[in-house]
């Protein structure tokens, strides 16, 4: 097992996810009559043959209220081949087959809940798992065993180990993200469960898309044909699960359920990154005399074992990651508006709601959409929601990755880039530990001194020539109410609303504004001196390396001859914005009409040069993973080494409501708390 175990903790480190889901059991009739099952149920001891669509919804809407991610949809394998009563439901009804209601259902959960259907709906043939990868972003089947003579087996054709491997391969050769599996103690040899293993691993490496293998081990049931049979030994199991963490690609995330165990803690032990689902709200039905452990049991255990417990999707970060090759079109956002900067699941506590949003009635100067339907209670930026508690009075210690970087920035390390992406990754007990250091490092810079300035936003124009799909100046025509009424400040405007601030207190206005098509570059000397006409001990902030560098570009000045310009009309110090993230790979998303991240640095290079200091800012939680968020970190900190220019650092979440790239679905509902704290 200690090989197992540093195999998982090479590949996976020390974080062990589970996915928090509702189990819908679409329907309890079966075709197969398997040995060892208490699923299956016959016509006669169902009140229906299929869950309504109420009832699906009646589920799913309460893991949406619990904070679930999965809708996870287990079902009898083609029981209208058997039974009469499906066959005649499914035909009233509208449904050529049970794997098209399926299909239905999951499509229904998806829009009106946003849970991730989780399809195992058994052996299916191409056309099947086609129509469910539009539906449902994962699917599944157990491959259970190799052995076509095992005696649980003699009454389920669907269970024909060639069957199950036929629809193991065309899952992967349609890309989608699956989960496989064996069984353990039915009477199989240990060479029949290698045998499995390396099955499932010829095929990974053939296609890839196998992004979880589950062990799980045989417990005889009352009812079943097996009820007498011996459970699967715990030194079987335990070898079970080593053995194929040893066979699998590490990448391949092992899982042993946790409900199925006595002494659940010992899977880890065996070498497992995963819990599987767990769920607050269902239970178990295949196992229901095995209830799941309570989250915050589950997160104990974990922890004491030296882990960090995290939420995931049904789709592993390595497939959220690639949407295109893994994730059809109509379920890609689903999945990002559910995912964290890694791929994992929010992790903020409450519910998540697909949001739908209408045009107001009445746009005045900012953007007026308003939310319809369910609205969520879970937190994210710009919310009213009160955010969960992530470091306590006193932060427990850390243990492993997390403490040995902290360890080595205390001895004067330097952090590179690998590290700074690493500290991004903490869970659990490592934020409130990470916190804890960030905190005692503040106090050896500034003491206990908190400061503040009394500024004003003055945002000139909301009209902008640029494209930044984030931005509320660029959100498109009238017509969709997104942008409100353009705008263009006169100088009197401006210089009135400097003295406004000065009568209120202010020391400091802030000049930003849309990148209007008729300024030239000495619009933006004209407004500082509105401003210093009107208040000249006011302190002039303003003017992004955008509005820097097009002020420069249509004046046909160098950077620094236009920088040595404004300095003399009042500028006292420019605003780190424009930067959004420094990696242009994010910025060709973004905003791909924008500077660069060179273009940006040089602006404030030249800056600082000529004694104009700058801020760096930041703007995190849309498109981008935690790797940018380290180079943003890593150009600044060399540009610092170099002009010391800088005198603050501003993380500023992306706010996703009524944002372009938001409403057209292709970005995340901004950061989530922990982001944000760390």
């Amino acid at each position: 097992m200690a090989r197992a175990q540093h195999v998982r903790n090479t590949a996976h480190g020390t974080r062990i996810t589970f996915s928090p889901k509702v189990f819908i059991p679409l329907t309890m009739l079966c075709r197969d009559k398997c040995g060892y099952c208490t699923f299956a149920q016959p016509p006669a001891r169902l009140e229906k043959p299929y869950l309504t669509p109420d009832d699906v919804l009646a589920i799913a809407r309460q893991g949406a209220r619990n904070g679930c991610h999965e809708a996870l949809f287990t079902l009898g394998e083609r029981p209208e081949l058997r039974y009469d009563i499906a066959a005649t439901w499914l035909k009233d009804h509208g449904y050529d087959s049970t794997v098209h209601y399926l299909a239905e259902m999951a499509q229904l959960v998806l829009q009106e809940t946003g849970l991730l259907p989780h399809a195992n709906a058994g052996a299916l043939y191409e056309d099947e798992l086609a129509m469910l990868r539009r539906v449902s972003p994962s699917q599944g089947m157990m491959l259970e065993s190799l052995r076509d003579d095992l005696e649980c087996h003699r009454g389920a054709p669907d269970k024909e180990p060639q069957r199950r491997i036929n629809t193991l391969c065309t899952a992967g050769e349609l890309a989608i993200p699956f989960t496989s599996g064996i069984l353990v103690g039915l009477g199989e040899t240990r060479q029949d469960r290698i045998d499995a293993l390396h099955l499932l691993a010829a095929a990974h490496t053939k296609y890839g898309h196998l992004q979880e293998v589950i062990v799980q081990n045989f417990l005889p049931k009352p009812g079943t044909a097996m009820h007498k049979a011996r459970p699967c030994p715990e030194d079987e199991y335990l070898w079970s699960i080593a053995v194929a963490r040893l066979i699998l690609p590490p990448e391949i995330h092992l899982q042993a359920p946790p409900n199925l165990s006595d002494d659940f803690a010992v899977l880890l032990d065996a070498g497992i990154d995963d819990w599987g689902g767990v769920s607050p709200v269902t239970a178990d039905h295949v196992n229901p005399e095995r209830p799941w452990p309570a989250l915050d049991r589950l997160r104990t255990v974990t922890e004491e074992r030296g882990f960090v417990l995290a939420p995931r999707l049904t789709v592993y970060p390595e497939f959220v990651r690639a949407p295109e090759k893994w994730l059809d079109p109509a379920v890609q956002f689903p999945v990002l508006d559910r995912s964290d900067a890694e791929g994992l699941g929010r992790d903020d506590p409450g519910a998540i709601w697909p949001e739908k949003v209408t045009a107001a009635d009445v746009v005045h100067d900012g953007a007026e959409v308003v939310l319809v339907g369910h609205k969520s209670t879970q937190w994210y930026s710009g919310s009213n929601v009160r955010p969960m508690t992530l470091v306590p009075h006193s932060a427990p210690a850390a243990t492993g990755r997390i403490a040995e970087i902290v360890e080595g920035h205390r001895n004067g390390q330097e952090l590179g880039e690998k590290e700074v992406v690493d500290l991004f990754r903490a869970r659990g007990p490592e934020v409130g530990y990470l916190a804890d250091y960030a905190d005692e490092l503040r106090y050896r810079a500034v003491g206990n001194t908190v400061t503040w300035v009394h500024n004003r936003n003055i945002n000139y124009t909301n009209v902008c020539t640029y494209k930044c799909k984030f931005c509320g100046f660029s959100k498109g025509p009238l017509s969709l109410n997104l942008r409100g009424t353009p705008y263009l400040l006169t100088l009197d405007d401006i210089a009135d609303r400097a003295r406004e601030a000065s009568l209120l207190g202010a020391t400091e206005v802030t000049l930003q504004g849309g990148i209007h098509p008729d300024f030239d570059g000495d619009y933006y000397i004209d407004v500082t001196h509105a401003v210093k006409n009107a208040v000249p001990d006011m302190h002039v902030h303003g003017f992004t390396a955008l509005e820097v560098t097009e002020g420069a570009t249509r004046n046909g000045e160098s950077l620094r001859d236009y920088l040595i310009r404004l300095k003399d009309a009042g500028l006292a110090s420019l605003p780190g914005t424009a930067a959004e993230i420094l990696d242009d790979d994010v910025r060709a998303v973004i905003c791909s009409d924008k500077v660069n991240t060179e273009e940006w640095l040089e602006c404030h290079r030249q800056a600082h040069s000529i004694g104009l200091h700058s801020n760096i800012t930041i703007m995190y939680g849309s498109v981008e993973h935690p790797e940018s968020w380290a180079k943003h970190f890593m150009v600044t900190r060399e540009l610092q080494k170099e002009t010391g220019g800088f005198t603050e650092f501003i993380p500023l979440p992306f706010v996703h409501m009524a944002s372009p790239i938001y409403l057209q679905k292709k970005s995340r509902r901004g950061p989530t708390f922990r982001e944000t704290v760390l």
